[in-house]
């Protein structure tokens, strides 16, 4: 497969479906964005030292292919590809209320921060944020898979919790916020 096409000189680029779109599309803005996300939670498994959460890590990555797939690709287009189901959702909800039973509870804001791993995980996290509100955006212009956005607001959470799972098992606190500063 050769890397430059010369296609997208024209300021366009092509949907898995076949057509062309302006780079500027709100195609583009949202599964440019996941795949934006996608490299955050690369950045992040990279400095992982934890095998479940590498692991888990490795799976999101997966998944956000996936959902890049479904966002390129018209829900009414004649092509063969996976979308995001509501079982990678659910998935999040298990390993959420895993996790969770390592945590004590929050009772009051954090700063991303604490380790490296974690602070990482917090970057992806505000990422997929940015992702659900691109796909929001895209959505009120064309149909999309409604699961994509449950995704997406799923994925943060379970990076929030994460990235506390990381400076729990890496012994480190969680960095409160000081409302008096």
């Amino acid at each position: 497969m050769k890397i430059y096409t010369k296609t997208g000189d024209d300021g366009t680029t092509g949907l898995f479906s076949g057509k062309r779109v302006p780079k500027t599309s709100s195609y583009i803005g949202a599964y440019g964005t996941v795949d934006e996300l996608n490299s955050f939670v690369g950045f992040a498994a990279v400095v992982s030292k934890d095998s479940e959460i590498s692991k888990e890590l490795f799976q999101i990555q997966n998944d956000l292919h996936v959902l890049c797939s479904d966002l390129a690709t018209p829900l009414d287009a004649n092509a063969k590809i996976h979308r995001i189901e509501s079982a990678r959702t659910s998935r999040l909800e298990n390993a959420i209320d895993l996790f969770e039973k390592e945590l004590q509870p929050l009772k009051q804001f954090i700063l991303a921060g604490g380790s490296e791993l974690s602070a990482r995980l917090h970057l992806a996290r505000t990422v997929s944020r940015r992702a659900e509100r691109e796909v929001l955006l895209h959505a009120e212009k064309e149909k999309i898979n409604a699961e994509a956005l449950i995704y997406l607001n799923r994925l943060s959470d379970y990076l929030f919790v994460l990235a506390r799972l990381a400076n729990h098992r890496a012994q480190i606190s969680d960095v409160f916020w000081d409302k008096s500063l």
